[in-house]
């Protein structure tokens, strides 16, 4: 059986929860919803957990993204910005 334990328990610790962290609790709330044996109630909240989790995370990915982009040389050595190549394919959660 999977240990639930909400992310706001874990933020009750006074640190925001790393993006494995919440890779790892978005994973064990799929797992969870998929099993199907949950009360309404109970699907619904894990369900409204996930979408914040999901949210979080691709701010953590975009932030990422655009740290890389910031921090790319150019031939000179001088730092430039561009567009790093996989951007394409990240899908956008919507708000």
């Amino acid at each position: 059986m999977v240990e639930l334990t909400t992310m706001s328990e874990q933020g009750k610790k006074g640190k925001k929860p790393k993006f494995e962290e919440s890779l790892k609790r978005l994973e064990q709330i799929v797992s969870k919803l998929e099993e199907g044996d949950l009360e309404l109630e109970k699907s619904i909240e894990l369900f409204e957990e996930g979408i914040g989790i999901a949210k979080s995370c691709q701010k953590k990915l975009d932030d990422a993204d655009r740290k890389i982009e910031t921090l790319i040389r150019d031939k000179e050595g001088i730092l430039s910005t561009r567009p790093s190549e996989d951007t394409e394919d990240i899908e956008d959660i919507p708000s």
